[in-house]
């Protein structure tokens, strides 16, 4: 008996404990400890030796969670194509993180992944974790490029249009040469990738990204346009020109 008190005593030790590391500020004080989120208060709890502080979410100006040793990664995993294993890693993050710092970007990993895998409604409903608690996400957040690939597979088309709007409106330029790309595919799914279709999304939306947004921020969309252009391109049988689209990707920086 004595045995199986002291085993229920650790497993309650281990579930309340205290791992997360990290700094809160708060009216201009730093402090640096194990941090928890309390989602029935609203508030972090903050635990630096002996002293135990709670932090109610307002009054938090700015939180540093270290990051996951294994964030990295899974990271990697998605971006090399293999996100399939990064789905239990990815989603224990988002579990085990909730309020600190690292879900939202797990989230917008974790919805690649599903969208990888040929499981566009579990990335929506991934996205949707973190646009249930801020919906300027879809337009503004770095998960938006993500979360518009998802509403496109999974036919939303008009909260997909609503979020391109308010991107071209309100969101930072990269987003604006999201939202121009996608209005490409949007064009292709619904109308087919014929060679003329093709000739008419590569003039209007690919290369326009491709060689109008060299900003230092529009890297990624333009190096996914130069990919596009040459999809495109091989539809219309110009090979050259695709493999051509294709080394200006991989030589992008």
């Amino acid at each position: 008996m004595k045995k199986l008190l002291m085993t229920v005593a650790a497993v309650f030790a281990v579930s309340s404990g205290w791992a997360v590391v990290g700094v809160i500020k708060s009216n201009g004080d730093v402090k640096k400890g194990d941090i928890k989120w309390n989602s029935r208060a609203k508030a972090y709890e903050l635990k630096a030796g002996k002293v135990s502080v709670t932090y109610a979410l307002d009054k938090v100006e700015s939180l540093e969670i270290e990051k996951p040793k294994n964030f990295d990664s899974l990271v990697k995993a998605v971006e090399s194509g293999t996100g399939s294993s990064a789905v239990k890693g990815l989603s224990n993050i988002i579990s085990e993180y909730k309020m600190l710092q690292w879900d939202k970007p797990a989230v917008r990993y974790l919805a690649e992944a599903y969208l990888q895998m040929k499981q566009p409604q579990k990335a929506y409903d991934t996205a949707r974790i973190i646009l249930d608690e801020d919906i300027t996400f879809a337009y503004k957040g770095e998960i938006a490029p993500v979360y518009w690939q998802a509403l496109l597979e999974t036919n939303r088309k008009s909260m997909l249009e609503n979020c391109l709007k308010h991107a071209v409106a309100e969101g930072s330029r990269p987003l604006s040469a999201e939202a121009l790309l996608m209005r490409g595919d949007i064009f292709l799914k619904d109308n087919g990738d014929g060679v003329e279709n093709c000739r008419r999304v590569l003039i209007d939306s690919y290369l326009k990204v491709a060689l109008m947004y060299n900003d230092a921020d529009c890297v990624v969309p333009r190096r996914k346009a130069m990919l596009k252009c040459a999809a495109m391109f091989e539809k219309m049988g110009l090979n050259d020109q695709a493999q051509n689209m294709r080394n200006n990707a991989a030589a992008l920086n």
